[in-house]
């Protein structure tokens, strides 16, 4: 099985605990309007072509630093999108002694390699995008029942989530709008929390690169204040 890789990401500190081997996997079925990785939504964008033993000993190096509650996050583009090679890669890593998280859209059909991958993560990083179909077919292309699945095959298994929404200046950053995807986390046993992201706009160079129109070309990052105030109100919503 050959995986198709955009980039590596070593000693990352925000994608799952700890510090971090990312692994940045192509292929997205989604556009989201506020992607800030465009350059990885198709296989072709693949900057490497690994197998899982190939990955394994690149991820092995930074064990060491792993020490803390780090390890792996595929992440990508969408990761499970390669289920299959994530699937074949899982008992190497358990083999080699590194855990693995997975950040995901959800946005792929639940086969028996991504039930695999999920339940054998020691955690998911789950985004839920927007509030309703509506607004998930407006900003992403992609409508939001796969995801909430997704939700569903998590909180069956127990498996301990992580729900995060970027929060983008005048489409979603008002308590009103926010508290519209709080009844899909609320009653879930398995969500540890109820993660917000500010919008930001690092990314927007790689549009003009790839010749792929920026949707929100016009927006500015989010305020880290405002994120900071929509943040406690969720934490209080659902007692946090």
């Amino acid at each position: 099985m050959i995986g198709y890789i955009h980039s590596f990401e070593s000693l990352a500190a925000l994608d799952g605990g700890g510090l971090r081997f990312a692994v940045f996997l192509s292929a997205c079925p989604m556009r989201c309007a506020y992607c800030h990785n465009p350059d990885t939504w198709d296989k072709g964008s693949a900057a490497l072509k690994m197998t899982p033993e190939e990955l394994v000993k690149k991820a092995s190096r930074y064990k060491p630093y792993f020490k803390n509650g780090g390890g792996v996050t595929f992440v990508g583009g969408e990761p499970l999108v390669q289920a299959d090679f994530i699937a074949e890669t899982v008992p190497l890593l358990r083999e080699a002694g590194i855990s693995y998280v997975v950040d995901t859209s959800g946005a792929v059909e639940l086969t028996e390699s991504v039930k695999y991958v999920l339940s054998s993560a020691e955690r998911v990083l789950l985004d839920l995008k927007f509030w309703d179909e509506e607004s998930y077919i407006k900003y992403t292309k992609q409508g939001m029942d796969k995801v909430l699945k997704t939700l569903d095959f998590l909180e069956s298994i127990g498996k301990k989530t992580v729900i995060r929404t970027v929060v983008i200046p005048d489409i979603n950053d008002s308590e009103e709008i926010i508290e519209k995807y709080l009844p899909y986390v609320r009653d879930k046993k398995c969500v540890e929390r109820y993660e917000l992201l500010a919008f930001h706009t690092m990314g927007f160079f790689k549009y003009e690169k790839l010749g792929i129109e920026n949707p929100f070309a016009d927006k500015i990052a989010l305020d880290k204040a405002k994120k900071d105030e929509l943040q406690a109100f969720v934490d209080k919503k659902l007692d946090k």
